[in-house]
């Protein structure tokens, strides 16, 4: 196997001509976020079941040689929780590597875990340890040192070497295509963008508002949101949650009102109390048909508790038979969507659905029944 870390024009090129017309390629990405709305991209890492190659964007300005090859629709593209990787390919270059293949959803389906992280993954499936000490390491730093690259090139090899095992695996038990909505789901930019005037529902803490105090809270979340993206800063080190929450609880109307609210700093009342205060005033007087409602799950009544205890005793039985693990296909929380009659409910679409759903429907809507029979239960029409 080859490895090569590449800082240069000329060693890009070398690279290009090798991995051209590859059918797949994994990828991984180091990169820095604590400091920055949008993650910053320090390292790319490639694999082609040959190459091993670590891709220096800090050192090298244009990287189009390879995008021509990583944008490749012939070429699959290899991740391994692959929502982060994908959104630093569309801040950085405003379009998404398609088709692709995430190895954490693929162990969902081979009863390896739900939301298993890389290193166990390859522990269990290749019988690899990994090393964990370059996890939290600063990727901006240029040299990178022997062991950080080491640690890098490690990523993307096993990352391959699971492809190909896992993606036979699949193709063994017929759950290939079981993939395609998640995949279809990763390859949409719509999936990586937040919309202002939604930021307010990923606010911490915001059960505790009432009535209009919601629509003060949309307004100053979109404006955070705005803020923090057009000057690439974290939204909490702009402006935290809880001064959020308790600006929205008090609904301020003068600068001294604000500036006693705990944790508010002089410079940043200074600098925006007063677009905070017009906000909070305009919020305000929005008329009650207007204001938003968080989703604010209702304890269940003692029968619907009850279906939903025996959905997940129908879900234990299915995902036992199909070889997955429960907590892979749903949660509690989506069992009682699907007793409440939810639309959107995750049961009802995907693979879930097909496999899951649809027998979980029908035990709801009584063509199906759990039994015993000589001391073994069964779901049955």
């Amino acid at each position: 196997m080859q490895k090569i870390y590449v800082d240069s024009p000329a060693g890009l090129s070398a690279l290009c001509d090798q991995i051209q017309g590859k059918p797949w390629l994994a990828l991984d990405t180091e990169f820095m976020r604590e400091t920055t709305y949008y993650p910053k991209l320090c390292l790319l890492q490639i694999f082609d079941g040959e190459i091993a190659a670590c891709v220096d964007p800090l050192v090298l300005d244009d990287l189009s040689p390879l995008l021509d090859i990583l944008y490749n629709p012939a070429t699959t593209k290899v991740f391994h929780a692959a929502r982060q990787d994908l959104e630093i390919f569309l801040h950085r270059w405003q379009r998404l590597p398609t088709p692709l293949f995430d190895t954490q959803p693929a162990a969902a389906l081979l009863g390896q875990g739900d939301q298993v992280g890389y290193g166990p993954l390859v522990e269990q499936v290749l019988g690899i340890k990994l090393e964990k000490g370059h996890s939290r390491t600063d990727w901006s730093q240029r040299p990178l040192d022997p062991q950080q690259i080491a640690y890098a090139y490690e990523d993307v090899i096993y990352l391959g070497q699971l492809y190909l095992r896992m993606r036979q695996q699949l193709l063994d038990k017929g759950r290939l295509d079981w993939l395609t909505d998640d995949f279809a789901h990763l390859s949409e930019p719509a999936t990586y963008c937040t919309a202002p005037a939604e930021a307010w529902k990923r606010v911490k803490g915001l059960q505790v508002l009432r009535g209009v105090q919601y629509a003060v809270l949309q307004a100053l979340a979109a404006w955070r949101e705005t803020e923090a993206e057009s000057s690439d800063r974290p939204r909490r080190r702009l402006l935290q949650d809880e001064l959020l929450i308790d600006m929205a609880r008090r609904m301020p109307r003068q600068l001294g009102e604000l500036g006693k609210i705990r944790g508010m700093r002089d410079k940043d009342l200074e600098r925006w109390g007063k677009t905070w205060l017009e906000l909070i005033d305009q919020a305000r007087q929005t008329p009650r048909e207007l204001w938003p409602e968080p989703k604010i799950r209702q304890r269940l009544e003692p029968q619907d508790e009850a279906k939903v205890d025996l959905l997940f005793a129908g879900l234990r039985l299915i995902a036992e038979a199909e070889g997955l693990s429960p907590a892979a296909v749903a949660t509690r929380k989506d069992l009682e969507a699907l007793v409440r009659g939810d639309e959107d409910a995750i049961l009802l679409s995907g693979w879930q659905g097909r496999v899951v759903g649809k027998k979980l429907c029908a035990l709801l809507e009584g063509k199906a029944q759990i039994g015993i029979s000589q001391g073994q239960i069964s779901l049955r029409d």
